[in-house]
């Protein structure tokens, strides 16, 4: 595994560079804490962007779609792809507008994609499953043949990436500290809610929709 993935031709960050990270492990927290991924191909000649899962396995992710999705036929035509990957930590408020912007932590990467077949194909659909909820691949049923079937699964090399992490106080230039503006940062914190089981088939049996199974147990830190 390569490491630093930067910077490159194509992932240099220039705008503030100084935010700039290049480190796999950098890259790696980022992609991985991300649950939303965008994925961006040329299709008949026009930008698209394909909000999506990625699973990464080492230095590769996957993506999947419906066997028809455009974004992903083109990446795979092309052989190259670029991803994006955002985490929002919350608002750096400034005394000014201008200055003011949010906590973030974005990646960039671009790298040779293929599309993944056979055992492969089956096994980053689980390594997807379990990207959401750790485990869960294990309790629910196998991927049936037409599932797969309808399934496109596209390997991604992190061939090349970079970081951008923004934290820490705002830029506030010393004419505005003295202003009598409330300024600092707000973090943002996401937590999973209260289960509400599907109480159809066989939940209907209330002991059953009650036992929750440990995938998602362990989501909600409960023993």
């Amino acid at each position: 595994m390569r490491d630093p993935l930067g910077p490159g031709p194509r992932t240099r960050v220039r705008r503030l560079p100084e935010k700039a990270r290049y480190d796999a492990a950098t890259v790696h927290e980022v992609l991985d804490g991300a649950l939303v991924v965008h994925l961006a191909a040329l299709v008949e000649g026009r930008a698209v962007a394909l909000p999506t899962l990625a699973a990464r396995d080492g230095d590769v992710l996957y993506v999947h779609a419906s066997r028809s999705n455009a974004v992903l036929a083109a990446v795979v035509r092309d052989g190259e792809a670029w991803l994006t990957a955002t985490l929002v930590d919350g608002l750096r408020l400034a005394r000014s507008g201008f200055e003011s912007s949010i906590a973030y932590r974005s990646v960039v990467v671009v790298g040779a994609a293929r599309e993944a077949e056979g055992e492969e194909k089956a096994r980053a659909l689980e390594l997807v499953v379990d990207r959401v909820v750790p485990g869960r691949s294990r309790e629910v049923r196998p991927t049936s043949d037409r599932e797969l079937a309808l399934t496109r699964v596209v390997a991604i090399a992190i061939d090349e990436a970079s970081a951008k992490v923004s934290a820490g106080p705002t830029e506030d230039g010393p004419e505005d500290l003295a202003l009598p503006v409330w300024a600092g940062v707000v973090p943002l914190r996401t937590h999973w809610g209260e289960p509400e089981a599907d109480r159809r088939g066989a939940l209907a049996d209330a002991r059953l929709a009650e036992d929750l199974p440990p995938s998602v147990r362990a989501l909600l830190g409960r023993p």
